[in-house]
């Protein structure tokens, strides 16, 4: 289907909200199902808070690079990476429904704390309880050090022996 070497990162621009939207329900299909709602009532609900997300991490963290993650010429998920002084901060990576549990997000995070290796510096990430991703970033290395009841914030650090 698709080798890494054909997936990249590039920035997000107005252009790409419509997909963004999209990627964004598909991350809540499942929530959705169990909810006794019209379709109409489902997808304003779903733009509501699409547009409630995007803002916040525009606002919360101004200075983060915002990418989609690009195949070929197709966008099929998006990267959001707040680079500071004391940490790198994953603000969010999702895909595609088709592309997950392909070893995608996952090359993607191996690049993440490969940089936090060399830099000395914690990746954090917070992810929903039920999130699957949970297993990923437990293989990875990430370590639970905070939980706000509907998020886990999770933490890798850098082997300081390295």
């Amino acid at each position: 289907m698709t080798t890494h070497t054909d997936i990249f990162l590039r920035p997000i621009t107005r252009a790409d909200e419509p997909f963004l939207y999209r990627l964004y329900a598909s991350t809540r299909v499942d929530e959705m199902a169990m909810l006794d709602w019209s379709e109409g009532q489902k997808n304003e609900f779903l733009t509501m808070q699409f547009g409630a997300q995007h803002t916040f991490y525009q606002e919360r963290f101004a200075g983060a690079e915002y990418d989609i993650i690009q195949w070929e010429n197709k966008p099929i998920g998006r990267l959001y990476v707040d680079r500071r002084a004391d940490e790198i901060r994953i603000i969010d990576i999702a895909l595609l429904p088709e592309f997950r549990s392909l070893g995608i997000g996952s090359r993607f995070m191996r690049d993440i704390l490969a940089e936090g290796e060399s830099s000395g510096l914690p990746v954090r990430i917070h992810v929903e309880h039920a999130n699957l991703a949970l297993r990923l970033y437990h293989r990875l290395g990430f370590k639970k050090i905070g939980d706000t009841g509907v998020y886990v914030l999770m933490e890798w650090t850098p082997d300081p022996n390295e």
